[in-house]
């Protein structure tokens, strides 16, 4: 049983921050392109950045200026141009972005952090960029984290945002976050951004390690094409306002508080799976009997990046060898007669042998998952035992469909 509720509000709806998103110019189609978020006061700040040795600018910065301080006050974020592989100029850009960012807001430039997406190799509009400044500063709200969400997107389809409350000492305490991601999504990191708020007061050691294991079982976890970007990171903000006693050590309190951060990471990197380009489908993998969370982790995350057992969904065929097969090249021991295959409340597979099953009924379930049948319940879950081991493990993905060759085949054109 949760800890927690859902409320509204996403990244604003902690104590103490604010919002904006506005349309600056960045993207030829005029639809929001420039955002921000901003702590009233100076927050705790936590990163995890793209493993991808060709990165933008704005990664390099934040890693620049987390190593320095692990504190900031503000992100601003762009779409429409990634500025990554734009060499020195694109660095000194992401920098002056930084410093007018800071002087209208009247803050240190350490304390800003950046993220940008779209096109790699495209260099920021900066016109457009250094003008969209003071009205999206002006644009700072209470209620600005819908506008902020939409100012991220690129081929999405939907805005993602969650926001999260809790109790510590008879004193709410929130965590909101919001994301943008469709396609390059693969760990590690899944090609993404997202950013999280809290009023929370931790230990700068503590937030970091949460914010580290959160992505993992979250981010890291989810895959729609098998390719990871340049720009993918996770930027979470703790500014203590919700006056609640700081937790500066491991104990229940700061289990709690990793829990609905965790949470929040997870609903935003399955909406991202299920927003993925030309995807009918979430699916979720489940995996148990493994030797650790880790392998658990690692085999999940392999069945689900299948683009056989992607596609075999799209086709609504309850292929059960894709899964099994899947499962056995992802680098995990097992023994292949204790291995057990389950889609939905269907059992495909046990002992490592084929059972009867109603295959009509199976591909009906598949079918019934589609994107726009259950709404929310639009998810295909396939669990498997592995027989080995008391560790599990969930990964995230989608079906694999002839959108997606028609969306990346004109990406650019």
């Amino acid at each position: 049983m949760t800890d927690y509720k859902t409320i509204s509000g996403g990244v604003t709806a902690p104590n103490g921050f604010q919002a904006a998103g506005i349309v600056a110019g960045l993207k030829a189609s005029h639809q929001p392109d420039l955002s921000l978020i901003y702590s009233e006061s100076s927050a705790i700040a936590a990163g995890v950045f793209t493993t991808s040795q060709v990165r933008a600018a704005c990664v390099d910065y934040c890693r620049q200026q987390l190593e320095k301080q692990a504190s900031a006050q503000a992100i601003l974020c762009n779409s429409g141009q990634a500025n990554a592989a734009t060499g020195q100029q694109g660095w000194d850009d992401a920098v002056e972005t930084a410093q007018l960012l800071a002087q209208t807001l009247k803050i240190d430039p350490t304390s800003v952090l950046l993220a940008s997406t779209g096109v790699i190799g495209q260099r920021m509009a900066m016109p457009e960029f250094r003008a969209g400044i003071p009205p999206l500063v002006e644009a700072l709200s209470e209620t600005g984290g819908n506008a902020a969400a939409q100012a991220i997107l690129t081929t999405d389809l939907v805005t993602k945002t969650i926001a999260l409350e809790t109790t510590f000492d008879d004193r709410p305490v929130r965590i909101g976050g919001m994301a943008k991601g469709s396609g390059m999504i693969h760990p590690n990191m899944a090609t993404m951004l997202a950013f999280v708020t809290c009023d929370a007061a931790v230990s700068t050691s503590l937030w970091q390690e949460m914010v580290q294991r959160a992505a993992q079982r979250s981010f890291n976890q989810i895959t729609v094409d098998g390719d990871t970007s340049t720009n993918d990171c996770l930027l979470a903000l703790a500014n203590g306002q919700s006056r609640t006693p700081a937790i500066t050590e491991p104990g229940e309190k700061a289990e709690k508080l990793e829990a609905m951060l965790t949470a929040v990471c997870q609903h935003l990197a399955k909406a991202i799976a299920r927003d993925g380009e030309g995807a009918t489908c979430l699916i979720e993998v489940e995996v148990t009997g493994a030797p650790d969370e880790t392998a658990a982790q690692q085999v999940a995350k392999t069945i689900a990046g299948s683009s056989l057992v992607k596609s075999a969904i799209f086709g609504r065929d309850p292929n059960w060898g894709r899964i099994a097969a899947a499962a056995g090249r992802a680098g995990v021991p097992f023994e292949q007669e204790n291995l057990q295959v389950k889609l939905g409340n269907f059992l495909l597979l046990k002992d490592g042998q084929p059972v009867e099953f109603d295959r009509a009924a199976a591909s009906d379930y598949l079918q019934q998952a589609a994107k726009g049948t259950y709404l929310e319940a639009d998810t295909v879950t396939i669990t498997v035992d592995l027989g080995s081991g008391e560790g599990s493990g969930k990964a995230w993905g989608c079906d694999l469909s002839y959108d997606y060759v028609r969306i990346n085949a004109e990406y650019t054109t």
